[in-house]
């Protein structure tokens, strides 16, 4: 089973609301092999696009530089959120052959045409154009403005090819001219040079439905005569407020300073917490309930003991499959995941082996690892002094001691035997 997912345009770090459908498809991937299909999960890295161009001429850098720059920063930027990689992330700069290759294929079919070094799609030789999106073809807007207007056939129409303008450093040669490719038909060529035609599953965020995915689709039928993918599947987006996060607006939380803040168990608890398809409010106090949430997985896990679970709380593990596998629905899995954590609260001696399955496939598989490592002597010494304190009630003493404890990245939390410190989430 193929799974193919936009990723970032990479002309400056990632926000968490970028990383949604990493997240959302890294999940995906994670379950549908539990579930016995063998799966590719491919997201590419969009290193050639305009944003790049205008990002690093005020910055005095080669836009390449800027990419590779930035690309880097993403990927080390995601592997923070500890889910592993995808089984490829093709760049769009290493996939030219492909890109201009599809290009003259369109252009062969009648479906393209060259204009003063560039390259437009026929919109209207797609009888299928607007499927995906719903929209009539009168009523679309292909968002370049006014760019090519003069020499399009049709308003409609849109680049394939954008020939090397003044200021852009980089470009590439082609039949019809130097420049470079046009987004849209980058993902339709490193898609199917990764996955072929036909595949299952094309992912994004429902940004991407229409212009992207829409003239995606339309070029593969155009240049294969078949479907670039059976399935698209959106995600929604994220939001701050009443608008949706986005660079271009400036209400962005870059996803390294949030995993940074809150740890990366509370950042997938916040994204698992919603269903995939809605939108979804990032706030602090969203991100307080999702690390209420871990530390009381993490709590509940300290009291489970190796081995089976008992065969009377099957059914949790049993509802929340059922919940993933209706439209992947993680919401109420977690939901199923939970009521599991509460029944093994109330029981002695419960084996972990169940809860350890389902918080493997959300990803979270981390809160029943136990603690990475042991608490070291000045974060010993601050337990002891706080203990003190509280035993003298001098609790100012012991809140301020508490604070310094976070501070170093532990919380003191009651046990059978005493106080404890445990990582902060």
């Amino acid at each position: 089973m193929g799974i193919y997912a936009c990723g970032p345009t990479v002309y400056n770090r990632i926000h968490i609301g970028n990383a949604r459908p990493y997240v959302v498809f890294s999940l995906l991937t994670r379950f549908l092999e539990h579930e016995g299909f063998a799966t590719t999960f491919v997201a590419n890295i969009t290193d050639v696009n305009d944003k790049i161009y205008d990002a690093a001429r005020p910055l005095g850098v080669p836009s390449a530089q800027l990419a590779a720059d930035m690309a880097a920063a993403y990927v080390a930027d995601t592997d923070g959120l500890g889910l592993g990689r995808p089984d490829a992330e093709p760049l769009a700069s290493e996939s030219m052959d492909a890109i201009v290759a599809y290009i003259a294929e369109l252009i062969e079919r009648g479906a393209a045409y060259a204009a003063e070094g560039d390259v437009y799609f026929r919109v209207r030789a797609d009888s299928g154009y607007g499927s995906l999106s719903h929209r009539s073809v009168d009523d679309m807007d292909q968002g370049e403005g006014v760019e090519g207007a003069h020499i399009k056939q049709d308003p409609l129409d849109f680049a394939l090819w954008k020939a090397q303008k003044e200021g852009e450093d980089t470009a590439w040669d082609a039949p019809w001219g130097r420049g470079r490719p046009g987004w849209h038909i980058e993902c339709s060529a490193m898609a199917e040079d990764a996955l072929g035609v036909g595949f299952e599953i094309h992912g994004g965020g429902n940004d991407l439905t229409f212009p992207h995915h829409e003239n995606e689709a339309a070029q593969t039928r155009m240049a294969r005569d078949a479907e670039l993918a059976q399935i698209w599947m959106h995600n929604g987006m994220l939001q701050m407020g009443a608008e949706k996060m986005a660079k271009s607006v400036g209400n962005v939380a870059l996803l390294h300073a949030v995993l940074a803040e809150h740890g990366r168990d509370a950042v997938i608890m916040f994204f698992v917490g919603g269903h995939y398809r809605g939108p979804l409010a990032f706030d602090e106090d969203t991100m307080a309930q999702a690390g209420a949430r871990v530390r009381r997985v993490r709590e509940a896990g300290r009291r489970l003991v190796d081995g089976p679970s008992p065969a009377e709380m099957a059914s949790y593990k049993e509802r929340f499959f059922e919940a993933l596998r209706d439209d992947f629905n993680t919401p109420a899995a977690l939901a199923a995941a939970f009521e599991w954590v509460r029944e093994a609260n109330s029981r002695d001696g419960v084996g972990r082996d169940d809860l350890a399955e389902m918080l493997g496939i959300l990803g979270l598989e981390n809160l029943l690892e136990g603690d990475e490592v042991a608490a070291g002597e000045d974060a010993q010494e601050l337990l002891r002094a706080r203990e003190e304190a509280r035993t003298a009630r001098d609790f100012a003493a012991a809140d301020r001691l508490r604070d310094e404890l976070r501070a170093l990245g532990w919380e003191v939390r009651d046990s059978p035997t005493g106080p404890e410190l445990v990582p902060v989430p």
